[in-house]
């Protein structure tokens, strides 16, 4: 296979983004990181990732404005989407969902299951699926 593909995780606590990150390395993907959404919209204008593990709750723009900003954009049509939202909160999980989040995880996450559905999401962008 070519390159790795390309994961941009976007979360204000230090400790998540730091595991998720090491996570997904070990996983043997190509990660970049952001720690609000504004950052997270340079990064994506920089160089746009296949996926973005995206928090919601997060100070300046939040992940659900994020997330609509990128499925505005038709050069970013590729990119999948997966919001980290806290347990139980099914209100902010089915508004990612309606807004054209892939899927979600929730908080705190297990690592087999982040990497289950992250490997889920990107298996179904390679075999060209739509939105």
């Amino acid at each position: 296979m070519g390159n790795p593909q390309s994961v941009l995780i976007v979360d204000d606590e230090p400790n998540i983004l730091l595991s998720l990150q090491f996570l997904m390395k070990k996983t043997g993907y190509d990660v970049r990181t952001a720690k609000d959404g504004e950052e997270a919209l340079a990064e994506i204008s920089r160089a746009a990732p296949d996926l973005v593990l995206l928090d919601v709750m997060m100070p300046k723009i939040d992940g659900f404005s994020v997330c609509e900003r990128i499925r505005s954009n038709p050069e970013w049509k590729n990119i999948r989407i997966i919001m980290l939202t806290a347990r139980g909160r099914d209100i902010e999980r089915d508004k990612g969902l309606a807004l054209g989040a892939d899927d979600y995880i929730t908080k705190p996450f297990s690592t087999q299951d982040t990497i289950a559905r992250v490997e889920a999401v990107l298996a179904r962008s390679r075999n060209g699926e739509a939105l």
